[in-house]
């Protein structure tokens, strides 16, 4: 057995893989933005508490980071995506920021809430 055959899952073979990789050159990029978006999206509002398995998941120390990464990714990406697809994008980050906002404690001053530095403050 070669090297190259040890490191592939079963049922793959390097010509697969190769072909995998080449695969993502043919997605548009406004799709893998907006991918990359909704994960940071979804893994946020888990560690918001706002998942089925609620309170169980709630870190605002990493909702905090999650939220920030997409508030620049939705930033700087919105031009190059067009509005159509930056609209829900950006609504989606503003109920974050309000979510994360609300389950805080003591909640940051206006603007300096999670992502606010790209988005400015957000307000109810």
């Amino acid at each position: 057995m070669s090297d190259d055959a040890s490191t592939q899952p079963p049922g793959t073979s390097a010509a697969n893989a190769a072909e995998e990789t080449r695969d993502i050159a043919d997605v548009p990029a406004v799709e893998v933005i907006t991918t990359v978006a909704v994960h940071l999206m979804s893994a946020a509002a888990v560690n918001l508490g706002l998942s089925e398995e609620g309170e169980d998941h709630l870190d605002l120390d990493e909702a905090r980071k999650l939220i920030t990464a997409l508030a620049g990714l939705v930033t700087a990406g919105a031009t190059e995506i067009s509005s159509f697809h930056a609209a829900p994008l950006r609504d989606g980050l503003k109920s974050l920021q309000l979510a994360f906002r609300e389950a805080s404690v003591v909640p940051d001053e206006p603007g300096a809430g999670p992502g606010e530095k790209f988005t400015g403050p957000v307000l109810g």
